[in-house]
């Protein structure tokens, strides 16, 4: 998959499953969302499996351009 093709349309995110400028702006809105509900759980939840798989992707350009 290069990273320009999106394939999630649904759901939240994965890294194997979106680029990673979809997960950054989806990192962006979660944040959003975070400063409107702080004490939502399940907001943080989200927030937090973006945050993981934008890592995983991350990780995983670094180790192909290494």
């Amino acid at each position: 998959m290069s990273d320009s093709e999106e394939t999630t349309t649904t759901g939240t995110p994965t890294a194997e499953t979106t680029t990673t400028e979809s997960l950054q702006h989806a990192l962006v809105g979660q944040l959003m969302a975070i400063i409107g509900a702080p004490d939502d759980e399940d907001v943080a939840r989200a927030a937090d499996d973006i945050v993981q798989a934008l890592d995983v992707r991350l990780r995983e350009a670094q180790t192909a351009a290494a």
